[in-house]
């Protein structure tokens, strides 16, 4: 396909600006497996025909953490190199949110209750400032074309190696991808800021998490004082979207687990779904929250007998009647969490990884 041809004529959109532009952008975490997708089919939605629907979200964030890469492999079909900036946002009203109003009890708070106290059983291994967490994950992405459906390629491996240091830092860490439809597979390459950060909700090191309060309530407040949101988003789904970011970056106290766990419990509108499944195959409770102003949801997945977290879920949200003429969200990425541990190098894995 070449999208160069197939929209000449057309002035170039917003989106298409995007992908133009110098690459110091301002993002936000965790959307690095889904920013190549929601970007590609924007820009065909922007020029579909009148009255065409399209399943393609509004402009989402693009991604916190960001890989840098030769850039000879920008030729690579999608293939985009970002960075964030630390400095200055502008966010949308905050709608009135769980910190005002006192949360409900449902079936998702109940679950999440549960697992907050299997947390709290578990051990974490302290990460010292000069060590890296490892998370290794099973990743499938979208892969569909221009106008196409959505298409979820194979199943890759996806490694992090997560930065602990103190203080102001541009490289939070280091990702490499590796297997069929990775995007740039086997490159190992640094995750940058284009301005420095300090830890904190976008730079979760494992001591910043041992600071954090363990009451609910005040770990909540923190939260949604922290986040920052889109515009389109509520506060409530932009702090619900940073509950997942932390379970999937971090390493975190046992005590700091379970306040987040309970305080996700009083983030209204979360929902309950007694099934749902990872990237592996492994099905488990899955816990989400469906905004009518957001044009993506996620679903976080719980092993159902330890509770642990193993994976997550994303879906553009759908209202539009599909081609078997029902309605529905449409899942556009899977993962799994595989391993977590604590390295040393950005270039190690733990020691059963490696044999």
């Amino acid at each position: 396909m070449n999208a160069d041809n197939s929209r000449a004529g057309f002035a170039r959109s917003g989106a298409e600006e995007l992908l133009a532009a110098p690459v110091d952008w301002d993002l936000s975490p965790s959307r690095h497996l889904h920013h190549k997708d929601i970007l590609m089919q924007q820009i065909d939605h922007d020029h579909s025909s009148a009255g065409e629907t399209s399943l393609a979200p509004s402009r989402r964030r693009l991604p916190r953490l960001a890989l840098m890469v030769p850039a000879t492999s920008l030729a690579l079909a999608g293939a985009l190199v970002v960075t964030f900036s630390g400095s200055g946002h502008s966010s949308a009203p905050a709608a009135k949110s769980a910190v005002s109003s006192p949360a409900r009890v449902t079936n998702a708070s109940v679950t999440l209750g549960r697992i907050a106290d299997a947390a709290m059983k578990t051990d974490a291994t302290p990460v010292q400032e000069n060590q890296f967490v490892y998370v290794r994950r099973l990743v499938r992405e979208n892969k569909g074309t221009f106008g196409g459906p959505v298409v979820l390629g194979a199943a890759h491996k996806d490694e992090r190696w997560l930065a602990q240091k103190p203080g102001l830092v541009t490289t939070t860490g280091w990702l490499r991808s590796s297997g069929k439809d990775a995007m740039m597979p086997g490159q190992l390459g640094p995750m940058t800021t284009a301005s420095p950060v300090r830890p904190g909700v976008w730079y979760p090191t494992y001591a910043w998490l041992a600071s954090l309060p363990t009451d609910p309530d005040a770990l909540l407040k923190l939260l949604y004082t922290q986040t920052r949101v889109e515009k389109g988003d509520s506060k409530d789904e932009a702090v619900f979207v940073t509950v997942g970011d932390l379970l999937f970056n971090a390493i975190m106290p046992p005590a700091t687990a379970s306040a987040l766990y309970k305080a996700a419990a009083k983030i209204p509108g979360i929902t309950w779904i007694p099934d749902a499944a990872d990237a592996a195959g492994r099905h488990g409770i899955g816990i989400t929250r469906r905004d009518a102003g957001s044009a993506t949801r996620s679903v976080l997945i719980f092993n159902k007998d330890t509770l642990a977290y193993t994976g997550s879920q994303s879906y553009f949200i759908s209202h539009a009647a599909n081609a078997s003429g029902t309605t529905g969200d449409v899942l556009f990425g899977i993962d799994a969490v595989i391993e977590r541990g604590v390295v040393d190098r950005h270039d190690e894995v733990p020691a059963k990884t490696a044999s």
